[in-house]
């Protein structure tokens, strides 16, 4: 089903299936390939929004060919200085890559998943040529998602990704969530929230791999050497029965961004969106300023591609 156009985000892509947990849906936008909803059995696994508002703090967006911030917007690799265009500009950097406010278009369709198309066209401080394609699809223990990136220019072209789902167990305040991330290093970041190093998380109050409560958190840091087990990452929610939500990646999520704002949008059911915390687990292949750091950046030779995938899983439902 697609909804009608004329809504902040574009087109809705709905998609429905049967879970041994439950009837699961999901909606994905068509601008910025986003999740704007995904629930199992009626309970919220994302923080949802209202179709008439774009994402808030960058909800479900696809974040390419660069997650988190480039500092000054500036970068130099290969010998070369390029100057980006300043999309956070009271922090002077460049956010979240160059797709976040694109209309994607489908490629594909079925009543469980969609895969969705754009491309990164040769622009201020990035003169490439990128096609990109993000497929989400509804399984049964949860949603699935499959990233293809093809080098479609004539130059090696220098590539990170990331993705900013909010997780969420619906029925329990996000407060009492547990969260778990397996991370041994932390991003160190000056005051506007740029890579200046990475340090051990032992011994301080950034080790979340034995879990702490999501109210005791006030976070907007990166995490590095993730823990890879059989070619796979694992971070959680976990509510007090245990019930889980786990965000999941393949082996090019080596990176890990966790944001706890208080000031989120919180919508339940038709009512007025109110002010709460909330918690985004943000899957990366790169940190912070890697267009810089060399960190995590793959080089894509023309005609080469690139495929990763991620994805949510419930357990206990």
């Amino acid at each position: 089903m697609r909804a009608a156009t004329g809504v902040a985000t574009g087109v809705q892509f709905e998609l429905k299936a049967v879970t041994p947990s439950g009837p699961a849906t999901a909606i994905i936008t068509e601008v910025a390939a986003g999740i704007r909803a995904y629930s199992v059995n009626g309970i919220d696994l994302v923080e949802a929004f209202p179709a008439a508002s774009g994402p808030p703090k960058g909800a479900g967006i696809v974040l390419v060919p660069w997650p988190n911030r480039i500092r000054d917007g500036s970068w130099t690799q290969r010998g070369v200085t390029r100057q980006l265009s300043l999309s956070e500009p009271d922090l002077r950097n460049a956010s979240h890559g160059l797709l976040r406010f694109a209309p994607y278009r489908e490629v594909g369709r079925t009543a469980s998943s969609v895969t969705l198309s754009a491309t990164v066209f040769p622009q201020t401080g990035y003169p490439f040529q990128l096609d990109t394609e993000v497929t989400y699809t509804l399984v049964a223990d949860g949603l699935e998602v499959t990233h293809a990136l093809r080098n479609v220019g004539e130059a090696d072209a220098p590539v990170a990704l990331g993705t900013h789902p909010y997780l969420k167990i619906g029925d329990v305040p996000t407060g009492d969530l547990v969260l778990r991330l397996a991370a041994g290093t932390h991003i160190d970041v000056d005051d506007r929230k740029n890579a200046v190093g990475e340090s051990p998380v032992d011994g301080t109050p950034f080790d979340l791999r034995a879990g702490r409560s999501v109210g005791d958190l006030d976070l907007d840091d990166g995490f590095g050497a993730v823990d890879i087990v059989a070619g796979r990452c694992e971070h959680s929610l976990t509510a007090p029965d245990g019930r889980k939500v786990t965000l999941w990646g393949d082996e090019n999520m080596r990176y890990v961004q966790a944001f706890t704002p208080r000031n989120f949008p919180i919508t339940v059911g038709d009512a007025e969106p109110q002010l709460g915390q909330a918690v985004a687990i943000e899957p990366m292949t790169a940190p912070a300023d890697a267009f810089n750091s060399g960190k995590g950046l793959r080089w894509l030779e023309p005609g080469e591609s690139w495929t990763l995938r991620w994805g949510i899983r419930h357990q206990g439902f």
